[in-house]
């Protein structure tokens, strides 16, 4: 009965970590440059496809065992008031919660981290070698996000290291293990989406601010503060709908432009946290919108994609 229970527990941290629902922040740029490969080759082998995305997601579920270790070393999840925890709130509270350990969590982060390495040493060695160095690139970024000595969302790189990895990485690794090319207009396409990943981060952190800062996570929110970041959160906007309009202007083809149809969501969102700074319930408002319009920018820049 104890080893149901002890099973039970592990299975029920493990999934609390993964956490599959945001995988949709690796899942759009892969799917946009399946779409982009397609429409070039007029073909997809979808074996390479599925098995790069588990190779993805198993970096995701490492790269959030290592978040996990370090915000709990660090105070940081333990600092989070139960009055700010939320659905949008950094974290998974694995360890906080009892659910997982913190040698377990480190277990997970190993296993996994060690599975998509060899998964994208055998896509290297099989199909394209490119995806070795770019695969390299995404998972020291996912690895030392977190670990020291790097510890990018402590010093302030984490949004720059986000806007990389889910922008012009995984979508120049993904067209690259399709197609055989490397090209620079993979990575150009994907800056709308650093832009917007970015902005989902970035509202994100507005809930642990005050943890954050307690426990010494000096990202870019902390450092100006909620309401100059609300300036920032704007801007990241706008610079993800410049550089649409840009990748339309670019390739000459006008279907990019159905991204911008969420414009009036976006400008919608940044009023909803403007005016409710001091009333959490409220605010989170902004962090769903902010999720919706990275999904509705992705599945038009899809249908772009394919239409090119």
């Amino acid at each position: 009965m104890n080893g149901t229970k002890q099973n039970g527990r592990l299975w029920s941290g493990f999934w609390q970590l993964a956490d599959p629902k945001i995988w949709i922040a690796s899942t759009v740029p892969m799917l946009i440059a399946t779409a982009l490969a397609y429409n070039k080759e007029k073909s997809v082998d979808w074996a390479w496809v599925l098995l790069a995305l588990v190779g993805i997601y198993l970096i995701e579920i490492g790269k959030n065992a290592v978040n996990e270790f370090v915000d709990y070393w660090t105070g940081v999840d333990r600092y989070i008031t139960a009055d700010k925890r939320n659905g949008f709130s950094g974290g998974k509270k694995t360890i906080v919660d009892g659910k997982l350990s913190m040698l377990e969590t480190a277990i997970i982060a190993l296993i996994t981290l060690a599975l998509a390495f060899f998964i994208g040493l055998y896509i290297a060695l099989v199909r394209e070698p490119n995806v070795f160095w770019i695969g390299m690139i995404g998972g020291f970024l996912a690895v030392f996000y977190s670990l020291p000595p790097f510890k990018f969302n402590y010093t302030g790189l984490g949004e720059a290291a986000v806007g990389l990895t889910f922008g012009p990485l995984i979508m120049t690794g993904m067209y690259v293990m399709l197609t055989g090319e490397l090209d620079a207009n993979a990575a150009f396409i994907g800056l709308p989406l650093a832009f917007l990943i970015i902005a989902v981060l970035w509202i994100n952190q507005y809930p642990d601010y005050e943890a954050d800062m307690k426990g010494g996570k000096r990202n870019w929110l902390v450092r100006i503060g909620k309401k100059r970041g609300l300036n920032v959160y704007a801007w990241l906007y706008a610079g993800a709908y410049i550089s649409i309009a840009a990748v339309s202007v670019a390739s000459g083809n006008y279907f990019w432009l159905l991204s911008l149809l969420t414009i009036p969501i976006a400008v919608q969102s940044v009023r909803i946290a403007a005016r409710n700074l001091d009333n959490l319930p409220q605010f989170l408002t902004a962090n769903a919108r902010t999720i919706m319009i990275y999904q509705l920018t992705g599945v038009a820049m899809i249908v772009a994609a394919l239409l090119t």
